[in-house]
């Protein structure tokens, strides 16, 4: 579905209603956690992304509960680390999620990076057991390239909602995204802000003045905007939070679409962990 309404709104994805602006928490530290998640649940975002490798999800539940928003409002991701892939710590490991983020459920996990020490199969069949438990509503995956997200969706038995990828507009990832939407996937883009880069693009600040808008603004709705595609931001400033919220009432143009994405750089990626990394599209 495209991005075309002015308000807050979900990305669907084969049965799973994603809000299309989440809130990401990597890197982020505990107490800083703990008072953002908390905010941003006040300002309107219900949509929360986390992981067992941050470090702080025992501080995201903390942030949920002092929120004061029902648990049935928000929408929680974590993601299983490539250390718990085996049967029995992969259990283990989202009871213990659970315990920190203080919930019964999580709405989406993912595999977080892939991990051929362990077969593919028994990580998916690790997902849908807990699936099957009530554990968690929906699965899917993160840094999986085109190949990888197609065996695991074929392993499944329960559809997968999205790929939890690397995308920003220096790297072009139409063959991933253009698979997952034919799978019915979305895709969530993590590092939309280039680690930064962007806001030095003269080509960026230019849209953003000509919208009057933050650079930021510009490359959240660029992201949105697109075909099933579901972005996280992150901050650890209260006004900058209120800001990249502020996406759902204007557009951008064909144009303005067009030329962001010719931004894209061979070369261009810019999170490859040696070990984790599987062999890009």
């Amino acid at each position: 579905m495209t991005q075309t309404s002015l308000s807050y709104q979900d990305v669907s994805a084969n049965g799973a209603g994603i809000p299309a602006l989440g809130f990401g928490t990597f890197r982020m530290s505990g107490a800083d956690t703990r008072r953002m998640v908390k905010h941003v649940l006040g300002l309107g975002y219900r949509h929360i992304d986390t992981a067992q490798i941050y470090g702080n999800e025992a501080e995201v539940g903390e942030g949920l509960a002092a929120s004061g928003v029902a648990r049935g409002e928000i929408f929680l991701t974590t993601k299983v680390w490539v250390e718990n892939y085996p049967h029995d710590a992969f259990i283990a490991s989202v009871d213990e999620s659970l315990k920190k983020l203080k919930t019964d459920h999580v709405d989406l996990l993912l595999l977080h990076w892939p991990n051929q020490a362990v077969p593919l199969a028994e990580q998916v069949d690790a997902l849908n057991e807990v699936r099957q438990a009530g554990k968690v509503r929906h699965i899917g995956v993160s840094n999986f390239n085109t190949a990888l997200m197609a065996e695991a969706i074929r392993l499944s038995d329960a559809p997968l909602v999205t790929n939890q990828i690397e995308y920003h507009p220096y790297l072009n990832q139409t063959k991933v995204i253009e698979a997952a939407c034919e799978a019915g996937l979305s895709v969530t883009a993590y590092y939309g802000m280039a680690d930064g880069k962007v806001f030095e693009d003269e080509v960026l600040k230019d849209i953003a003045a000509r919208h009057n808008r933050s650079v930021a603004q510009i490359v959240l709705r660029w992201l949105v905007q697109q075909n099933g595609v579901v972005a996280l931001s992150k901050t650890v400033s209260e006004k900058r939070a209120a800001e990249n919220l502020a996406i759902f009432d204007f557009s951008l143009n064909a144009d303005d679409m067009a030329v962001i994405s010719a931004l894209a750089v061979p070369g261009g990626r810019l999170v490859s962990p040696e070990g984790l990394a599987p062999g890009w599209d």
